[in-house]
């Protein structure tokens, strides 16, 4: 089968095929989350959004996000023993007709020195809403 890219500003959709990549917009990503459990969320809503920067973030006032166009995506990794932790949120993609968030988690190397301190790690992003299912994956 034959596909062609286009290609409108940082939205990218494979035209002909099963997949369209998505614009993602980091809102904001680091090590000291407010959130102990590992967690995937998904706020749709500014009631949504306000109950999850409330639990990641009380202490600073929650971005603006405007729910007519995006939808909040998160992953949290939990608590860590110690620095060098990572997660960082790589694609979004229509797949089956859900949105699959791809994400990429790192950990320090064996051997490495890392901070004795507990961190945990976070990205939260904005994407195109969109009805549906909203799957999360480990890359």
């Amino acid at each position: 089968m034959l596909l062609r890219a286009v290609v409108c500003s940082s939205l990218i959709a494979i035209v002909g095929g099963m997949q369209a990549d998505t614009a993602i917009r980091t809102i904001d990503r680091g090590v000291m989350s407010n959130v102990d459990a590992k967690r995937e969320v998904v706020a749709r809503t500014e009631a949504e959004f306000a109950a999850l920067w409330k639990s990641h973030s009380a202490d600073k006032p929650a971005p603006k996000i405007d729910f007519s166009k995006d939808m909040v995506v998160g992953v949290f990794m939990g608590s860590r023993p110690t620095g060098g932790y990572v997660v960082e949120i790589v694609s979004a993609s229509i797949r089956g007709g859900a949105l699959v968030v791809g994400y990429r988690e790192t950990s320090p190397g064996r051997g490495a020195i890392a901070a004795q301190v507990l961190t945990s790690p976070y990205h939260i992003a904005a994407v195109p809403k969109r009805a549906g299912d909203v799957k999360f994956e480990k890359m």
